[in-house]
């Protein structure tokens, strides 16, 4: 039996699963789940999975959007830190499988990435506020429970995941998330998913090393630390990189090439799910979320943008049509011909 973790490689050049990430270079943020449903951004499980009813899941609509935006993948939230989980798991109760709606979410935008040739990925909170065995029993049950949750999304029941977006990893030192542990089940069941950890540059646990906010994208430098190792990209939400972006970062004393993801939002004030006031936020301007976009491209980046759907499970029309006028002004727009 081999028991050897399967490991991130130091490298100075992406490999080939990084360049293909890097090609594919712009995507969409789906954030949808009960605090779409309680009004709020975060929540801590005390939203009733009963609350969870949207009348439909467009994901059609959803996929159809990202492509017609130059867009090349998606990535759906599948747990956030409440814990509800948007596929049909036998984890857990807190779950689509108990809620007002009982489709699953990720097999819909599976069938629609298919449908539109758009590759998929998720993001998964590695933080769970409402699980008991989080704070009852971290190492010894909690770990293979959040194991258990990656193996059924990334077994194959959802074909071919391009990226998995962890979040969260700020609540717990780095040592305690075992993401060797992670990072060897993801890549033994999908080899080419490239896996980043939110807040991946900066101190490493507890041993201070870096000069004040020296970890932002703006002031990384060329050798800087990884504090979320293994990350096959790096993360640090919302936050801009500088045009000269340094791509070779360390850990172990080892170098690795990490391009950086970002995330922008289509409203102002950093709105993730939709609410009963999301559509009274401004819309972000067209022509600096382009500019931002096109440095990312030219520095082999990567961009998302967050469309988040309503409580119809519906993407908002004004973003929509807000999301085409920047894919114009990057002259990526695309139609669909059936």
């Amino acid at each position: 039996m081999n028991t050897q973790l399967i490991r991130q490689q130091p490298a100075l050049t992406p490999n080939p699963y990084q360049q293909a990430q890097i090609e594919r270079k712009f995507g969409m943020f789906l954030h949808f789940g009960v605090n779409t449903f309680g009004n709020v951004e975060w929540s801590d499980g005390g939203i009733q999975a009963l609350s969870y009813q949207p009348d439909a899941i467009d994901a059609d609509q959803w996929v159809r959007t990202a492509y017609e935006a130059g867009m090349n993948y998606v990535i759906l939230i599948t747990k956030h830190h409440d814990g509800f989980c948007l596929w049909d798991t036998d984890t857990t109760e807190y779950s689509v499988r108990h809620s007002g709606n009982r489709t699953d979410v990720v097999a819909a935008v599976r069938k629609a990435c298919d449908k539109y040739g758009v590759k998929l990925g998720l993001y998964y909170s590695l933080w769970d506020r409402s699980d008991p065995r989080y704070k009852k029993d971290f190492s010894g049950e909690y770990i293979p429970y959040m194991l258990a949750q990656l193996t059924e999304l990334m077994d194959g029941r959802y074909g071919e995941i391009v990226e998995l977006w962890l979040d969260g990893a700020w609540d717990k030192r780095r040592s305690e998330w075992q993401l060797e542990r992670l990072y060897d089940t993801v890549k033994r069941l999908q080899p080419s998913c490239q896996i980043g950890v939110n807040h991946t540059v900066g101190e490493d646990d507890d041993t201070p090393s870096l000069p004040k906010k020296r970890y932002l994208p703006e002031n990384y430098q060329y050798g800087d630390p990884l504090r979320m190792y293994p990350s096959d990209f790096r993360l640090w939400d919302p936050n801009m990189c500088r045009e000269d972006d340094p791509k070779i970062y360390a850990f172990g004393g080892e170098e690795y090439y990490l391009p950086f993801e970002m995330t922008i939002c289509s409203r102002e004030g950093f709105s993730w799910f939709y609410s009963n006031i999301y559509e009274q936020k401004p819309l972000m301007d067209v022509e600096d979320t382009a500019e931002k976009c096109r440095i990312l491209f030219g520095q082999q980046n990567l961009a998302v943008i967050n469309m988040p759907p309503d409580i119809h499970g519906r993407l908002v029309q004004a973003d929509v049509d807000h999301l085409l006028e920047i894919a114009d002004r990057l002259g990526i727009r695309r139609r669909f011909n059936t």
